[in-house]
């Protein structure tokens, strides 16, 4: 009897191809995917500003929010995963499915709002960023950016796309390599690390608010699950019926995906903050605005070259979280009314997918035209973010806890302990927004 021919690996998906390799580092590097997508993205130009801002103006002691938030996040999207898996459909196509459709199209309506004044905030600091490395007009330059992003997004396939998303996130370690520049106590940055702190001042609580709300944004949530499906459509699962259902294997290749996206979400805000309160709060420059001015401010106390760092994260971080931004929102109004999307789908059989895509980027440029303020377009949104996270992460994990729609594939206890921790922290952030309001 003949022995059997070892399976034609040239014929295997990216995903098979990952459980079959014994290497662990080729293994590592070929799981890599909508996870590590994802968690780059949150890393955008306004939660950049974000960690900056609490670096300058609050030194290390909000550090330890990299470590806390970490097991929180990788236990959402992870969950935000193996819905998309499991079940063959986005988020907001579960949800459609099987809860009240007005909290869906409520949560839905705000989110595109939100991402919306994300968008143009972020593209007026890509922008920002240009001119740091060269004096070029500004609008002509934000033209430019809205313009090639939507030419990617129409034009370019899935795969196209998610290869460009894969190189973007080099960028961030960018702002990594910045924290190499400065000396600090070692001791004092240890223990900002890991013993949280707390001060009970309305600065500290708003800036906790505000990382939490970059940090842990519904964005993600429709992202990531929608990601995993757009994986399964690029493998040849085009109907429903067969994208249904995910071994336990390939659970486990997402959870590494998921896992090494979030790692290097949350040690990119783990050095900007320290980068920021090292050199700019350590020589008393602690009123900054946004992650322009620190790029700005850290040339006398850390060079040129940090300057140049900044500027190019930046850039790249914008670049990739724009088009996350308005697919994100597309994936969730178009999974809610149920049309056809897909970024590898024609714009001419996905018509309206790609019309909110194109209204979502041409809002946000044209909020820079009409002489947007970044500050106010972020803090409406992290408002909007804040005030809808608390119930979609309630149906997150009503949803992925639910035996008839996961089968055998609901939480361990681990990630729903940490999934529902995360629930219970945003839902606390939610509450202080309104304490800390105007303050």
């Amino acid at each position: 009897m003949n022995a059997e021919a070892p399976p034609n690996t040239s014929e295997l998906t990216p995903r098979q191809k990952a459980l079959e390799e014994k290497n662990p580092l080729k293994r590592f590097f070929q799981v890599l995917g909508p996870g590590l997508i994802t968690g780059a993205s949150d890393d955008d130009p306004s939660g950049i500003g974000t960690y900056s801002v609490a670096g300058a103006s609050l030194g290390f002691s909000t550090l330890w929010l990299a470590i806390v938030t970490l097991p929180m996040i990788a236990a959402v999207q992870y969950s935000c995963a193996k819905i998309g898996m499991v079940t063959g459909q986005g988020l907001a196509g579960v949800l459609r499915k099987n809860y009240p459709r007005p909290i869906l199209y409520i949560a839905v309506v705000a989110l595109f709002i939100a991402n919306t004044l994300n968008v143009g905030a972020d593209i007026g600091a890509i922008a920002a960023a240009i001119q740091l490395l060269h004096p070029v007009p500004i609008l002509p330059t934000i033209f430019l950016v809205s313009v090639g992003i939507l030419v990617i997004q129409f034009l370019g396939s899935y795969k196209l796309i998610v290869n460009v998303f894969k190189w973007l996130t080099v960028v961030l370690f960018a702002y990594i390599a910045t924290a190499f520049f400065v000396h600090v106590d070692a001791m004092e940055v240890l223990k900002a690390t890991f013993i949280p702190s707390f001060k009970p001042t309305a600065q500290y609580v708003s800036t906790l608010v505000a990382i939490l709300g970059t940090t842990i944004s519904p964005y993600l949530f429709f992202w990531q699950a929608s990601q995993q499906v757009e994986e399964d459509k690029s493998e040849g699962k085009k109907a429903l019926w067969q994208r249904r259902g995910a071994s336990h294997e390939e659970l486990k290749v997402a959870a590494m995906d998921v896992n090494a996206g979030m790692c290097l979400s949350n040690a990119v805000m783990y050095f900007i903050i320290f980068t920021c309160a090292a050199t700019l709060h350590a020589h008393g420059q602690t009123h900054i605005t946004s992650a322009t001015d620190a790029a700005k401010a850290l040339v006398p106390v850390a060079g040129k070259f940090s300057e140049l760092l900044l500027a190019l994260g930046l850039i790249g971080t914008g670049l990739l979280a724009i088009p996350i931004l308005t697919g994100s929102a597309a994936y969730a109004v178009s999974e809610a009314c149920g049309w056809r999307y897909g970024l590898d789908e024609k714009p001419y059989r996905a018509k309206q997918f790609y019309a909110v895509i194109a209204i979502s980027t041409i809002i946000g440029m044209a909020m820079n035209f009409f002489g947007m303020n970044a500050i106010s377009a972020l803090f409406w949104s992290a408002v909007i973010n804040g005030l809808v996270a608390p119930p979609l992460l309630i149906l997150i994990m009503l949803v992925v806890n639910n035996e008839k729609i996961m089968g055998d594939k609901v939480n361990s206890r681990m990630t729903n302990f940490a999934g529902w921790a995360s629930t219970a922290a945003m839902t606390v952030a939610a509450i202080a927004l309104f304490f800390t309001w105007g303050k």
